[in-house]
């Protein structure tokens, strides 16, 4: 196996190139002896090649996005503010914190005061260096009374930021926080230069400077010649293409109209992975399907009527119908398998329609028709699982009409404002930061409108609790309460399905977010 190690050994340090190496190994007879990841999917290589402009097709964007980090609401936007700003922390492709702008960070035994040390000589694209001021300034505005920032729940236990000097900044929390590091790696707490009013100039410390913005249409940026990150931002020009229709990003990228696409109909990614010059990325992370409730508006004030909804769904059928396979049954919780701290022992919600007509029945609402407001803005097949459900709630005496919504709009005219939507969650790296986010009463994006005081007070106490088990014990009461009295259905866990052309190579996928973790711009690079 001599030749077998000597070419792997030049492909680890960018001698040859993937398709060389697998040429020769091919040449040889070879092939055997290797792991499939080397031979089939986009390439794994070691030394990342420089140039090109790198054209993606995004789901997602919207004529009312702003370039202001603290109102995204969508991946296009996510995905380009990581293109031209940075937070203090990053996300790795193993759901750990790294460094980003901050080099390191250290706390009190008690994790309520955070200590962070800024690396030096960054630059901002107007040519302003990177000091305490400009983070200080950036986390501030989330917590103002009156700001309306998705993050602002994030910081509210946030009693002081301070400066020791231009490099360090002190973060000292009402109670203690383990996982506060995680909640800096968010795309809205990126960091802007301290005094910043217009936030759609781009003015950032990323690897790609804004040249054109056009909401809900497109988004153009050329590299920063300055970026402070070794061995990133490999593209010379990012063009981001706001492609809603599934099948359109589909013929976009079989006809080489872009490189990369995000949100593949799974209807087509059996056929794409038998398609020369095009592949797919496949990647488990906590990405999950949600149906939910407004809880504070009748009938889903009304537990028995949430549970009959639960009960009449069948949550293995719209696997293997909706999702094709790619994805895992849900237990209306959002912390899946691949969470630490996920409470295996709950039972597994099963369709089952004489519980869901008990519970009907208990509600009063036999002769009910609720309306579920569906839209494919949510995924693709989103208004194919609306029916779906309807058809499986009916056979259990449960009837649900479904009022198709345009994708243009959803998430501002639907989301949240209808009493029973369709939703998706990427998931968070922690359970900490998915339930606050999507189930705390402070949250602006708590879209059940849910309220348990027993759930917020286990939030609040997990959250500074240091004894591992005790933690455990928390989220997992956190979880059964949401499992009994939760307003939303959480019949699946999808993977993210994206796909490229095979001109595309990258490291080990990140399954966070869509794109390796809205993170590709900096991390891909051409052939």
């Amino acid at each position: 196996m001599s030749e077998l190690n000597q070419m792997k050994q030049l492909l680890a340090e960018g001698i040859i190139t993937r398709r060389e190496f697998v040429k020769r190994v091919s040449y040889l007879g070879l092939g055997a002896a290797l792991s499939p990841a080397l031979l089939k999917g986009a390439a794994l290589a070691a030394a990342p090649k420089k140039g090109g402009r790198f054209r993606l097709g995004m789901a997602g964007g919207a004529i009312s996005d702003t370039l202001d980090p603290a109102l995204s609401t969508d991946h296009m936007m996510q995905l380009f503010n990581w293109q031209i700003r940075n937070c203090l922390v990053e996300i790795n492709h193993e759901s750990k914190p790294i460094p980003e702008l901050a080099e390191s960070w250290e706390a009190t035994a008690d994790a309520a005061t955070w200590i962070f040390h800024l690396r030096k000589g960054v630059e901002f694209h107007n040519g302003k260096t990177l000091e305490a001021e400009d983070v200080i300034f950036s986390l501030n505005r989330h917590r103002a009374e009156d700001s309306k920032s998705i993050a602002r729940p994030y910081l509210k236990a946030v009693r002081d930021i301070k400066a020791d000097g231009k490099y360090r900044v002190i973060v000292t929390l009402e109670q203690g926080n383990a996982d506060f590091p995680f909640l800096l790696s968010d795309t809205h707490l990126t960091i802007t230069p301290a005094g910043t009013t217009n936030f759609n100039d781009g003015i950032g410390t990323g690897g790609y400077m804004l040249v054109d913005f056009n909401p809900g249409v497109r988004t153009f940026a050329k590299k920063n010649p300055n970026y402070w990150k070794k061995g990133r931002a490999h593209f010379d020009e990012i063009e981001i293409l706001c492609i809603t229709d599934a099948n359109s990003r589909t013929n976009a990228l079989q006809t080489n109209g872009i490189d990369a696409m995000n949100r593949c109909d799974l209807k087509t990614a059996a056929m794409f992975q038998k398609r020369a010059g095009i592949h797919v990325l496949n990647v488990t992370g906590a990405k999950h399907y949600a149906f939910p409730m407004r809880t504070d508006i009748a009938p889903f004030d009304n537990n028995d009527a949430r549970l009959a909804l639960k009960y009449a769904i069948d949550r293995e059928q719209m696997l293997n119908l909706v999702l094709r396979g790619y994805g895992s049954i849900g237990n209306d919780t959002p912390i899946g398998p691949t969470y630490q701290y996920c409470a295996k022992d709950i039972p597994q919600r099963a369709y089952d329609p004489d519980k869901a007509k008990y519970h009907l029945k208990k509600a009063g609402l036999q002769d009910y028709t609720f309306t579920l407001h569906a839209s494919n803005a949510v995924f693709a097949g989103g208004e194919e699982a609306a029916i779906l459900y309807s058809e499986q709630a009916r056979k259990a005496g449960v009837r649900i009409n479904i009022k198709r919504e345009p994708k243009d709009g959803y998430w501002d005219s639907v989301w949240m404002k209808k009493p029973w939507v369709m939703s998706y969650w990427s998931g968070k790296p922690t359970e900490d930061w998915m339930f606050s986010q999507a189930y705390s009463i402070d949250s602006n994006w708590n879209e059940t409108f849910w309220t348990n005081k027993r759930f917020n007070e286990l939030l609040k106490n997990a959250r500074s609790q240091i004894d591992d088990a005790k933690r455990r014990e928390m989220y997992a009461e956190m979880q059964r309460i949401l499992w009994n009295e939760g307003g939303t259905i959480v019949p699946l866990f999808a993977d993210t399905v994206d796909a490229t052309s095979d001109k595309i190579m990258h490291g080990e996928l990140a399954g966070n977010f869509d794109l390796d973790g809205l993170r590709c711009s900096e991390r891909w690079w051409f052939a």
